[in-house]
């Protein structure tokens, strides 16, 4: 595998020949993509033939560069493309905060519409300080929190099943 810039042709649409060709897979790994990937959707013509976008070309060139030179899983390389899109599409976004550490009030409570809410007091982080500070009672409530939601969705599963 060569590291060399893929210059894509100015064309509105591509087959899936012409797509394997660029990013160097066969048709059956773009298939596969397709299938993991929601944001690689080729349109299909009426005879059912993939009508690749230019956009598409290039989701498959970096779905190819996170999966086999950065070594992503496929789970990995999905949450990458996913936030890398919602980044895109707000580019007037603040950016993320530094992580904050959080002071001994931490209560889970029950909204008046029935939903879970979690209530913190935020402090501002020490100088230096960069990961989130949680006490052993903190840490605790959320391990109860978690084991509470794994149960739920054990109970929403069995209802679905």
């Amino acid at each position: 595998m060569a590291d060399e810039e893929v210059t894509i042709p100015d064309k509105l649409f591509f087959k899936i020949g012409e797509v394997c060709e660029l990013v160097g897979v066969q048709a059956h790994v773009l298939r596969y993509w397709e299938t993991e990937f929601p944001m690689l959707s080729p349109q299909k013509n009426q005879s059912g033939q993939r009508s690749y976008r230019k956009k598409d070309v290039e989701t498959a060139l970096k779905i190819k560069q996170l999966l086999y030179k950065e070594m992503f899983t496929i789970a990995g390389a999905r949450k990458k493309l996913q936030s890398d899109s919602r980044q895109a599409k707000q580019p007037n976004a603040a950016p993320a905060p530094q992580a904050v550490a959080a002071t001994s009030n931490f209560q889970p409570v029950l909204a008046s519409d029935g939903r879970a809410q979690m209530l913190f007091d935020i402090a501002p982080p020490r100088e230096g300080e960069t990961a989130v500070q949680l006490s052993a009672s903190h840490k605790e409530a959320l391990k109860d929190i978690a084991a509470q939601l794994v149960e739920l969705r054990e109970i929403l599963r069995a209802r679905a099943a």
